[in-house]
């Protein structure tokens, strides 16, 4: 197993105390569910949580202000803000997809209300902005700028995601286009969000956002993968959860897309009104898998990372933090849940 880079704890320690004092300005009414999806408070009978999420988005924003010589404490409140949009997007996300379940724990609309959830998402959605302009410098009005292309990319990336469930056959490429503005969008922003704030050269900015692009449709490839065939004790959610949700995602695209047997049997699948029962969702993994779609996958994200790296070689960022940033995209490959 890949070792988890230290620059994700290192930054979680630097980001969560930000999001932490945004969170708790909220109302009482909102605070409770919000502060249960972070995982610092509890419900009858939930698990208890001791973190949120890998902390990706935080730790590159650390690492874009580090990489141009500014402080880690730069980057933190940038940190701070993409998490708050993150965080906005998988409540709603939950309650879209119907997931009942997210880091071992029940998901807020199902443990609260689908009305608590969809306003807790809208809070944490305000906050981002808020704290990056309650003391306005052009730094970060530029930075919530960005921020607010990137949300906007994503919100577009979901609605295609949703548009997909329409649609008989979706290719790999149109799965590809709709995760780089879904996933590689919000990456983008984090990877430079802190060269942003610390006023860093437009070549530098860009280096960071392409790269962060790049390395959000690799982790995507990396999720969709898991999303069939990883372990449910490690990820969270059932096996073949993307299947039983008949979710169109790269290996699903790409096997519907071939003219061959397996590609009929799974659409015949996927295009039955009925839930996928377990022994469908073991032939729709072998279906995929003896059509290449796991391994198409894993040369997508390959490919995307291979392109990320030479995006931070096309501009001059400082030698530790460049280091870090390329620990993290062998991560994000080589990663379990």
């Amino acid at each position: 197993m890949t070792p988890v880079p230290s620059i994700l704890e290192r930054a979680r320690q630097l980001v969560e105390p930000e999001v932490e004092t945004a969170v708790n300005s909220l109302c009482p009414e909102l605070l409770h569910p919000v502060r249960y999806h972070f995982g610092w408070e509890e419900i009858d009978g939930s698990p208890s949580a001791t973190k949120s999420g890998k902390g990706l988005r935080p730790a590159l924003a650390i690492l874009s202000a580090e990489s141009v010589g500014a402080s880690a404490q730069t980057g933190a409140l940038g940190g701070a803000a993409v998490e708050l949009i993150h965080n906005f997007s998988l409540i709603h996300d939950d309650i879209i997809d119907g997931d009942t379940e997210r880091r071992h724990r029940t998901t807020v609309w199902k443990a609260f209300s689908v009305d608590d959830a969809v306003i807790s998402g809208d809070a944490l959605h305000t906050l981002a902005f808020q704290i990056l302009l309650e003391q306005s410098s052009p730094e970060k009005v530029a930075a919530a700028s960005r921020l607010a292309k990137a949300t906007t990319l994503m919100l577009a990336g979901q609605a295609a995601d949703m548009a997909f469930n329409n649609q008989r056959v979706v290719t790999f490429e149109d799965c590809v286009s709709m995760e780089a503005g879904k996933t590689g969008a919000l990456l983008g922003c984090a990877a430079s969000i802190g060269a942003v704030l610390s006023g860093a050269e437009h070549n530098q900015i860009t280096a960071l956002d392409e790269y962060g692009q790049k390395l959000g449709i690799a982790f995507q490839a990396v999720d969709d993968i898991l999303g069939i065939w990883g372990n449910p004790e490690i990820t969270g959610k059932p096996a073949g959860n993307d299947l039983r949700e008949r979710k169109k995602s790269m290996p699903v695209a790409f096997t519907l897309s071939l003219k061959s047997s397996e590609s009929e049997e799974l659409e015949a699948m996927y295009v039955a009104s009925k839930d996928l029962s377990e022994p469908e969702i073991k032939k729709a993994m072998q279906l995929i898998e003896e059509a290449g779609g796991r391994e198409r996958t894993q040369e997508e994200a390959q490919t995307q990372l291979n392109g990320a790296l030479e995006a931070l070689h096309s501009a001059e960022l400082h030698q530790r933090p460049l280091e870090e940033l390329k620990e993290i995209a062998v991560f994000v490959k080589e990663r379990d849940h």
